[in-house]
């Protein structure tokens, strides 16, 4: 493999955070770029789905 021009994204780690209560329950590791998540994940506060937005630390 050559070592060409190529620069290399490496994946960064993003919090998903609750749109209700503001906690951040989910890390995940993704590449850089593109949008932003917005998921309906499980909640244990509230002990529901709500909504959860990626935010970087």
């Amino acid at each position: 493999m050559a070592k060409g021009g190529r620069s290399k994204k490496r994946a960064e780690t993003v919090f998903l955070v609750c749109q209700e209560t503001g906690d951040y329950n989910y890390s995940i590791r993704r590449k850089p770029g593109g949008e932003k998540l917005n998921l309906k994940k499980y909640s244990p506060r509230l002990r529901k789905h709500t909504l959860h937005v990626e935010k970087k630390k």
